[in-house]
């Protein structure tokens, strides 16, 4: 266990041989011996953020026997001031859990969009061919082939859950991790004292987070930190900044790059294409719903070949591939189809529907809401890519935390009504779900969209258990179809 001294040493500071137990920069996770770090919050558009600071007196009462923090503090036990809190916290963290990213080849995956299914789809085919990986993604977490639920509501958690994870990953002789690095985890140092040994960029939408980053610029900054960090970027070559990273040492994919696909067939069962690479071309099968998914193909396939596994087990893989929890997930196929996915924005679930659609002899049915306390110019997105391509929306919850859920169902609603759309409104989830189902037909196809993989509902301050599949199973079940 290390002690005070060795953790405040990084930073010059004396301090006593106290065992530390943990750190956090949740006052309400302190435990007896835990070093609370006090972080300012994140300013958002729609709260005003909360400050670490002020939590202090909360951590001491709980155990805390130390606190770093960026502001001037008398208090009873030693105090750290640094300029920088979050990366302070997460130097402390690497230090505390050993520095467990040297005994790791350590893998990166970010992106607008396809992050997820990148990051399964490369630790399935460094798994399968080369053993001992590792995955920290928004889907799960994986120790080679046992899989755990992700941890908390972020792409990437804090510094300390990364270190922990990766501690445990090294401490099973796992030989390399992939990690799926979100630009809030970049931007707020969450992955802070990490160097990647390949660092994948998938793609790029300017439009995304601006209300977290500001300006697209600052958004591609934040995803480029992932490229500086890594001994090699994969990269696609439709990135509009591709001129600017391409500086690096890099493998490019796509239209134009050295990896790249040829004759995309799309299949109720999945891609066929050839593939193309500098190790040789074959013959490939991806069993994912979705051309987008062939841009995440060639990226896992891309790092893959980088990373040594041969062009062979590539293809393997990839036919192999077991697919993604709440991505085109498919829950039933006959006599109507109900598919659960992960869409949240209007871009993704207008890829979504747009997918469904040349595979439904009948009507497309939608169930999608827009999570509160994020930009709000999703919902409009939402409500109009649904009215123009669902054939009827179940306007429904999804995550409203701590906003007025009739006001976010009025804006989608309000939206869908300027394109014409076919709609209702039904505030419970479970209850929208189940009224879809009630009314399809054969031929149709119900998409279930916005929460996918997630495992809670957040209602106002409450984050209630979910599960998207066995609320939709219910629903079958209600119907007699199971």
């Amino acid at each position: 266990m290390p002690t005070l001294k060795e953790l405040f040493a990084l930073f010059g500071k004396e301090a006593p041989e106290v065992p530390v137990r943990g750190l956090t920069l949740d006052s309400r996770r302190v435990e007896p011996g835990f070093v609370f770090v006090a972080v300012p919050g994140v300013p958002l558009p729609h709260r005003k953020p909360l400050d670490g600071h002020d939590f202090v007196p909360e951590a001491l009462a709980r155990g805390a026997v130390a606190v770093v923090g960026e502001r001037p503090l008398a208090l009873p036990v030693p105090y750290l001031q640094v300029a920088d809190g979050r990366q302070a916290l997460a130097l402390l963290a690497r230090r505390f859990h050993g520095e467990p990213d040297r005994k790791l080849l350590l893998v990166g995956v970010t992106g607008s969009k396809g992050k997820s299914t990148t990051a399964s789809l490369l630790h399935h085919l460094l798994q399968r061919a080369q053993g001992g990986s590792a995955l920290l993604s928004t889907v799960g977490l994986r120790l080679g082939e046992e899989a755990r639920p992700p941890v908390g509501h972020f792409t990437t958690p804090e510094a300390p859950e990364v270190y922990a994870f990766l501690r445990e990953a090294a401490d099973r002789g796992l030989k390399s991790a992939v990690l799926e690095v979100s630009s809030h985890a970049l931007a707020l140092k969450r992955v802070e004292g990490l160097t990647f040994r390949v660092g994948v960029f998938v793609n790029f939408y300017p439009d995304d987070h601006l209300d977290f980053h500001g300006t697209a610029e600052a958004y591609f900054r934040a995803k480029a930190l992932l490229v500086e960090r890594s001994d090699l970027a994969v990269l696609a070559r439709s990135l509009p900044h591709f001129p600017r990273l391409a500086q690096r040492p890099h493998l490019s994919f796509g239209e134009g790059g050295e990896v790249y696909a040829e004759g995309l067939r799309e299949t109720p069962e999945g891609l066929a294409f050839r593939l193309h690479t500098p190790w040789g071309s074959g013959e490939a099968f991806l069993p994912l719903l979705g051309a987008y998914n062939l841009e995440n193909a060639l990226a896992a396939s891309a790092a893959a070949l980088a990373l040594g596994v041969g062009l062979e087990a590539v293809l393997e893989g990839l036919a192999t591939f077991p697919g993604v929890p709440g991505r085109m997930e498919v829950v039933l196929k006959a006599p109507f189809r109900v598919v659960i996915d992960f869409a949240h924005t209007g871009k993704s679930l207008e890829a979504a529907l747009k997918t469904l659609r040349p595979t439904t002899p009948g009507r497309l049915l939608l169930v999608v809401g827009a999570a509160g306390e994020r930009d709000p110019q999703r919902r409009v997105d939402i409500g109009r890519v649904a009215a123009r391509l669902a054939d009827k929306t179940f306007f429904t919850e999804e995550d409203h935390r701590g906003e007025d859920l009739f006001a976010i169902l009025e804006a989608m609603a309000q939206a869908a009504r300027a394109e014409g759309g076919v709609y209702e409104l039904v505030p419970d989830r479970e209850e929208a779900i189940l009224k879809a189902i009630l009314e399809a037909r054969p031929g149709d196809t119900v998409l279930l969209a916005g929460k996918g993989h997630e495992t809670t509902l957040e209602r106002g301050q409450v984050a209630l258990p979910w599960n998207e599949r066995e609320a939709a199973l219910k629903a079958l079940r209600a119907r007699g179809l199971l």
